[in-house]
């Protein structure tokens, strides 16, 4: 983990334990400097990075802030909640995963765009039921290029995907472009998510970034309506 990296995360357990407050300004990057032995280029990052978070605030002339969230959860809200993965997301929780697909083939014209790679290039196609506590609440569809991501096994889906891309292939995932929708399950969703009657589902279709702009995944993931809630930080 890099200096700037190890900074951030300190602040943000702070913040997330509410050693600031909502409202509250963090130290100056003078003080911060001198505070963690460090450079303000350094400092600055760390900031940045909580901004990209959605934790704090930069204002000028007059520093950083905590943002106010209301009732909402900071974790659910940071960004490195959602590029953890699931399994890491829910780690203190009972996660299993139902793998239905696991293949290799050639990827369609439209993915193989959102991939930037060709139509003869191979990609994993992989289904699997994630499920929290044994109850299953999302199904995911997921495309990745191998050629970007080598090595894949059922051991890896099991468990955690971007563990394996962070901790195992040594890259640092950055962002992701997202849509949001509402969507009917078909039957064999239904099946998966023990669906009961008439329950939409929450649809996220996601391209996701390495921190060099390599996209390594195209995912759409079904959600359970009833089961899950999305909140988003906006910073101008």
């Amino acid at each position: 983990m890099l200096k700037y990296e190890a900074i951030a995360k300190e602040l943000r357990d702070d913040i997330v334990n509410g050693v600031y407050s909502p409202g509250q300004q963090l130290a100056l990057e003078k003080e911060m400097c001198e505070q963690y032995g460090v450079s303000r280029i350094t400092i600055k990052r760390a900031v940045d990075e909580l901004v990209k978070q959605g934790l704090v605030v930069k204002r000028r002339g007059s520093g950083t802030f905590v943002k106010s969230l209301e009732d909402q959860d900071v974790k659910e809200l940071s960004m490195a909640n959602q590029f953890n993965g699931f399994a890491a997301t829910y780690k203190e929780r009972d996660v299993k995963s139902k793998i239905l697909r696991f293949d290799i083939v050639h990827p369609e014209k439209d993915i193989a765009a959102k991939l930037q790679i060709t139509e003869d290039d191979f990609i994993y196609d992989i289904i699997r039921v994630r499920s929290l506590d044994g109850e299953p609440i999302v199904i995911e569809y997921t495309q990745m290029p191998i050629q970007l991501i080598p090595g894949l096994k059922r051991s890896v889906l099991e468990k955690s995907i971007y563990s394996f891309i962070e901790n195992e292939l040594k890259f640092k995932i950055q962002s992701a472009h997202r849509t949001v929708r509402a969507v009917m399950p078909t039957e064999e969703e239904k099946q998966e998510l023990a669906i009961e009657g008439v329950l939409p589902l929450l649809e996220v279709e996601q391209v996701a970034f390495l921190d060099d702009g390599r996209p390594f995944e195209f995912s759409i993931s079904r959600h359970r309506g009833d089961r899950n809630v999305f909140r988003s930080v906006s910073i101008r």
